[in-house]
């Protein structure tokens, strides 16, 4: 039977009303999770002329959001007050408005505990929640990259708690239509889209980026395309939610694996006295069969440095070790250990000692000009220098303070950059190679400068302060 085609009397009635309501705009979307994923999403379909609800716990940033403010330097406030006065965007922290939602969509943290390994807890209070008011023809969609298997094992039971059934079925799709051997008979709908945010690329507008969708059926993953491909360019098919899940892994496993290789073969290039960057720079020359990716201080955001450890730990469940994934994994992580090495080698060879030393670190931030610490190398380089007894002190202009986090708690604040805060202390570490440094500047006045990022490499004068790390 082809879905396209189906009798709309058939059993995908729901898939098909949803489906109406979404080319009417007259659907009702719930996003929960107002993070770096949820609220620009939400936006979008407010943007859209849908009226869309941001659900989330911190009250804080639901007053805020009602007031029209933002906590996110991309998304400005004029965007957020547009849709709250139109009143297309309504802020809550009242979960029970669920009820009223077509559709709901999931952007939900899925950390590593202690032991990292997955933790599921988020994903689990958001299923328990929306299953406490689920309602017959909703779709819920989960965006939290995951392991493979998480929706339909984890989120799905949660949901059916609700007493509404949402059976899985087979299908086949070529990205575009579906293929399916039985109707599904559904009382509402789940599907599996994993977000593929790039936070502070410029080249690729949001909705420019083609949005995976795997069904737990087949009306489930026909009815998450009409709701995606109403803002994004292109939704793809995929034959299910565990494909899905399992295309996010592959896309940022394959950047893990990739990184790791090249911060390896920095670490080789030192000790021969080559120049990894040049090195990348001619690699880069070659038209085909290359694709250049750079070494740094470790890794940072929410995806890589945690989502090869989601499969590797899946994988043990089926008596697979994955190796590869595992080693990389456990170069990566030991990035900013090499850092906090090539700064003390760095004093030794002042006769000076990391014990007491002043540090100034540059750049929090996972990546260059973004605000978003999540994972960044540079908390765990300050953590491990002040493990050192060496006093630290950072600037970074997207944060003036450090609030607490899940891992860390610093009591710290950024210092200007003046000629005595760089002159001061006996290193500098380069640890975020934001737009915004002046790094001759910086070179001039700092005694010596640890560079984890390439940032100098435009600095003719005082080389000799500078240390390619």
């Amino acid at each position: 039977m082809n879905a396209e085609n189906r009798d709309s009397t058939g059993s995908f009635t729901i898939e098909s009303a949803l489906v109406a309501k979404i080319e009417q705009k007259t659907a009702r979307v719930g996003v929960i999770g107002l993070g770096y994923v949820g609220l620009p999403l939400a936006l979008s379909f407010a943007q859209k002329g849908f009226e869309t609800t941001g659900f989330d716990t911190d009250r804080a940033k639901v007053e805020k959001l009602g007031r029209g403010e933002t906590y996110i330097r991309h998304i400005t406030e004029a965007q957020i007050a547009r849709e709250v006065e139109g009143k297309r965007f309504h802020p809550t922290d009242d979960f029970s408005r669920l009820r009223g939602m077509d559709a709901i969509i999931m952007c939900v943290p899925t950390p590593l505990d202690n032991h990292r390994e997955p933790d599921l807890s988020f994903i689990r209070s958001t299923g328990k929640a929306v299953g406490a008011h689920l309602m017959p023809g909703q779709l819920a969609v989960l965006e939290s990259t995951t392991y493979p298997g998480t929706t339909e094992e984890v989120l799905l039971p949660l949901l059916e708690e609700s007493g509404l059934r949402c059976p899985t079925l087979a299908y086949t799709t070529d990205g575009n239509s579906i293929e399916v051997s039985e109707d599904a008979e559904c009382d509402f709908l789940l599907a599996f889209s994993p977000e593929r945010e790039d936070p502070g690329n410029k080249e690729f507008e949001r909705a420019q980026i083609p949005k995976i969708i795997g069904g737990v059926n087949a009306p489930s993953a026909l009815a998450a395309r009409a709701l995606y491909a109403s803002v994004f360019d292109r939704a793809v098919l995929v034959s299910s939610a565990r494909t899905a899940e399992m295309t996010k892994l592959l896309e940022n496993i394959y950047r893990c694996v990739n990184i790791a290789l090249v911060n390896e073969l920095k670490l080789l290039s030192l000790r021969m006295g080559i120049n990894i960057w040049e090195v990348i720079e001619a690699a880069k020359t070659k038209p085909f069969g290359f694709t250049p990716f750079y070494p740094g201080p470790g890794l940072g955001g929410h995806c890589i440095p945690i989502d090869p450890f989601y499969l590797t730990w899946k994988a043990r469940e089926y008596g697979f070790t994955t190796r590869f994934i595992e080693l990389a994994g456990e170069i990566n992580s030991a990035m900013p250990g090499r850092v906090v090495d090539a700064l003390a080698e760095a004093l030794n060879r002042r006769r000076q000692c990391l014990h007491g030393s002043k540090i100034l670190l540059l750049g929090v931030a996972y990546k260059k000009d973004i605000d978003d610490l999540r994972e960044s190398p540079s908390l765990e380089i300050m953590e491990l220098l002040l493990k050192q007894a060496a006093r630290v002190e950072y600037h970074d202009p997207y944060f003036p303070r450090l609030h607490r986090m899940r891992r860390y708690d610093f009591q710290l604040a950024s210092v200007e950059l003046t000629p005595e805060a760089l002159s001061e202390p006996e290193a500098v570490i380069i640890a975020t190679d934001h737009s915004i440094y002046d790094y001759a500047f910086i070179v001039r006045h700092a005694k010596l400068v640890i560079d984890t990022r390439n940032a100098t490499r435009q600095v003719k004068e005082h080389r000799e302060k500078i240390v390619q790390c």
